[in-house]
C-alpha cells in the first residue's frame, strides 16, 4: 500500500469525527433547548425516614437475647474467634495484644484491663459487657461505641456472634448463667 492511500484512509477517519462533531453542533443550533433554573423536582420525605430511623432504633434494641444464645455452640465459638485471635487473647493470664486479653470479659466492666491503653470512647463507655452488650458490640463495633480504635467489621451472622458470646462466656473463673 502506497502513502497516498494511506492519507486517504486518514482523511476518510477525519471526515468522519468532523462530520460527527459538526452534526452535534448543528443540531444544538437547529433544537436550542433551554435548561431549567432548577433541576429536577423535590420530593417530601421526611416524615417517612424518621419513622423508619425511629422504627429501626427500637427494632434492634428489642434483641430477645434467650432466643439468640439458644442458637450459638461453644465450638463453633472456638472457630469464629479465630478472627479475634490475631488481636486478642483468650487463655487465663493471657496478654494484651493488639487488643486486650478477653478472658473473664463477659459480666466485666468495659475497659479495666489495667495494663491496656483504651480509646478515649471505650474508656468513657462506663457500661458492663453483658451478653446484649457484647451482642450489640459484635455487629458492627465502630458503629455500637462511637470512636472506638478496634477496626474489626463486626459478625452479621446472629448464629456466629451468640457462638462466640458462649465462647467468651465459657472462658472465664466464673461463667455467667446464660439467659
Amino acid at each position: 500500500m502506497d502513502s497516498f492511500e494511506i492519507n486517504k484512509i486518514v482523511a476518510a477517519v477525519l471526515m468522519v469525527a468532523l462530520l460527527v462533531i459538526g452534526i452535534g453542533k448543528l443540531s444544538d443550533v437547529i433544537f436550542h433547548v433551554e435548561k431549567p433554573e432548577k433541576p429536577g423536582y423535590a420530593v417530601d420525605v421526611e416524615e417517612a425516614t424518621t419513622v423508619s430511623t425511629s422504627t429501626k432504633a427500637s427494632v434492634e434494641e428489642k434483641v430477645d437475647i434467650a432466643a439468640l444464645m439458644a442458637m450459638g455452640d461453644v465450638t463453633i465459638g472456638e472457630k469464629v474467634f479465630k478472627k479475634c485471635a490475631a488481636c486478642h487473647s483468650i487463655v487465663k493470664g493471657g496478654k494484651n495484644n493488639i487488643g486486650p486479653a478477653l478472658y473473664n470479659v463477659v459480666g466485666r466492666k468495659t475497659g479495666v484491663v489495667s495494663d491496656y491503653k483504651y480509646s478515649k470512647a471505650l474508656a468513657s463507655y462506663d457500661k458492663e459487657w453483658t451478653f446484649e452488650e457484647l451482642n450489640g458490640y459484635l455487629i458492627k463495633p465502630a458503629k455500637w461505641v462511637k470512636g472506638t480504635k478496634m477496626a474489626f467489621a463486626g459478625l452479621r451472622k446472629e448464629k456466629d456472634r451468640a457462638s462466640v458470646i458462649k465462647y467468651l462466656n465459657q472462658n472465664s473463673d466464673s461463667p455467667l448463667p446464660l439467659p
